[in-house]
Formats: structure tokens, C-alpha cells, sequence
């Protein structure tokens, strides 16, 4: 998590409530995320609605 938040240039508290599902990311913040992971954001936000649809 620390080393995420640094190659993102976002808080650690940021992260950490993103993956306790406390607050919702903005734009800015998933792109950095998914570009530190190398994840295709249009791809993660396709799998998301997926699940959220079922």
C-alpha cells in the first residue's frame, strides 16, 4: 500500500480507504492507480459494472 500511494502520488490514507470501501475515488485518483498497476481502466470499469448489474 505505501509504495502504491507513492508511485500514485496519493496519500496512503487515500488508499487505505479505498480498499475498505470508505469514499469513492475520483477520476484523477483511478488513472493514477491504474496506471501504477498497468490495469486498463476502461477494462476495470467494464468488470465493475458487470458485477454491479447482477
Amino acid at each position: 500500500m505505501n509504495m502504491l500511494a507513492a508511485e500514485a502520488g496519493l496519500s496512503q490514507s487515500m488508499i487505505s480507504r479505498l480498499e475498505n470501501h470508505e469514499g469513492n475515488p475520483t477520476l484523477d485518483s483511478l488513472i493514477r492507480i491504474t496506471d501504477v498497476l498497468e490495469i486498463d481502466l476502461g477494462k476495470l470499469i467494464s468488470e465493475a459494472v458487470s458485477v454491479v448489474g447482477k
